[in-house]
């Protein structure tokens, strides 16, 4: 069957429009004799009548198994160079207790960047000590929370804020662990909004500036440096980003080492994950393998120490391990002159959910994939476009891909590789209640985190006093 002259370049018409790629979703994914998807076990059909729908389903297994994998990868490869690795679970891609205590069970520390995430985190029973607290502008009195709960780690990401944790950690009684942000100036290949090493940009100090902010830190006897952190975006697909940036960090840990110990290098997170069968982003296994190669070339020619290397993927654990589940409301089709001046007809479908529940399409471009999750047909595959209920034109989860051509009201339809940055961006936009998140392991589903209801709605609208 030709490509639909719509259809962007990278997407092929699919040999079978009911296959679930196992590039998308997660590894307890099928379908039953019925045709139905199913996740551990338990159908989306289920899981549709007993939680409603639009939902965000979690494969726990899958989470699980990659946090633990995440984690064994960069061990091994740094054993291997004489170092070690410690991982933090990037908190802001989907945190509840439920999450925390997976990822921090698996051995992972997590990264917060918030009082809110910080909560959370605590209330899973963490101990703070496992914690790293991120932000451009932390209050004093998260500065104060922080460090009086004991957090392992804080990030420096401005001169402001040296004073500001050293007086914390002096009342508190405290000698603080510290981190300071850099910017290595080594830009990711990857949207605008997302690549947050680059000089213009309202995280950390600039490089240069290193070893003037690192002077000042140790001067405070209630702080204590352990080295440098960078993060070079996000949505990256290999090792090159990081080679280059890692080369111009090591440069100045050398430097920093002249002075003092520097124990540690955080070289940040940002690892990519497929959202379409187009995306190709390597293994964690080959590139923890490719970034301690570079981290023990780099330091056997300054001639130094292999530092302990820290890092925080968030997506790449927890994206691939959720999928959203939608019902179709309508469908429309609606014809397009193309640009050869040709006519062609894209097939709007119309879901219970949309951008808030998914923002990332509306706000990066983001694309994602589209399968009916209620049966199996073997009509002929369309272009489609998955478009939200909400009252906004780009409200649009996908933008493009291939259904079956009988897709219909009522149909189930599942989205995967939700389970990073959807939840934790939702919104109540058009007063819409924010989805439940169910977890699902070993054929037995169970909600996470509670849907938002009308009453939760109305719950803060404070013009219901005066009644």
């Amino acid at each position: 069957m030709a490509s639909h002259p719509l259809a962007p370049a990278w997407l092929a018409v699919p040999d079978d429009a009911n296959s679930l790629s196992p590039a998308v979703f997660s590894r307890n994914i099928g379908r039953d004799d019925d045709g139905v998807l199913t996740v551990a076990g338990v159908p989306a059909t289920e899981i549709a009548q007993t939680f409603g729908t639009p939902v965000y389903v979690f494969d726990e297994a899958d989470a699980r198994e990659r946090a633990s994998h995440v984690l064994a990868a960069f061990s091994r490869e740094f054993e291997a160079i004489g170092s070690k690795a410690k991982v933090y679970y990037a908190g802001k891609a989907f945190l509840s207790t439920e999450i925390a205590r997976w990822v921090t069970e698996a051995g992972l520390n997590i990264d917060v960047c918030s009082e809110g995430e910080l909560a959370v985190a605590l209330a899973a029973g963490v101990d703070a000590s496992r914690l790293g607290h991120h932000g451009n502008n932390k209050s004093l009195a998260e500065i104060d929370r922080s460090v009086s709960v004991g957090m392992g780690a804080i990030v420096i990401d401005s001169l402001q804020e040296i004073p500001r944790v050293a007086d914390a950690a002096a009342r508190h009684g405290r000698r603080q662990a510290v981190r300071l942000r850099v910017n290595s100036g080594v830009h990711a290949h990857t949207h605008d909004f997302l690549a947050t090493a680059h000089e213009d940009q309202k995280f950390g100090l600039p490089l240069e500036h290193a070893a003037d902010a690192v002077a000042d830190i140790r001067s405070f006897d209630s702080l204590e440096f352990l080295g440098l952190h960078c993060h070079i975006g996000s949505q990256i697909f290999g090792a090159d980003g990081f080679a280059e940036s890692a080369a111009r960090l090591l440069a100045v840990h050398r430097e920093l080492l002249a002075a003092g110990p520097v124990p540690e290098l955080n070289l940040g997170g940002g690892f990519g994950i497929a959202y379409t069968t187009a995306d190709d982003p390597d293994s964690i296994d080959d590139l923890a393998a490719a970034i301690a190669g570079i981290v023990a070339a780099e330091c056997a020619r300054l001639e130094i120490p292999v530092p302990l290397v820290a890092f925080e993927p968030g997506r790449a654990i927890i994206g691939p391990s959720g999928f959203t589940l939608y019902e179709v409301g309508t469908t429309k089709d609606v014809e397009l002159i193309t640009d050869a001046g040709t006519t062609a007809t894209r097939r709007y479908v119309s879901i219970d959910g949309g951008m808030s529940d998914n923002a990332r399409p509306a706000l990066y471009g983001a694309d994602y994939s589209v399968r009916i999750a209620s049966r199996t047909s073997a009509a002929d595959p369309v272009l489609i476009r998955l478009a939200g209920k909400h009252c906004e034109s780009g409200d649009i989860v996908v933008s493009d891909d291939y259904l079956p051509g009988d897709v219909a009201p009522g149909d189930l339809v599942a989205v995967p590789a939700t389970g990073a940055y959807c939840w934790s961006l939702a919104s109540n936009y058009n007063y819409l209640g924010r989805p439940p998140v169910i977890a699902v392991k070993d054929g037995t589903a169970r909600v996470i985190v509670r849907g938002e209801t009308e009453a939760d709605l109305l719950a803060r609208d404070a013009g219901l006093d005066a009644r």
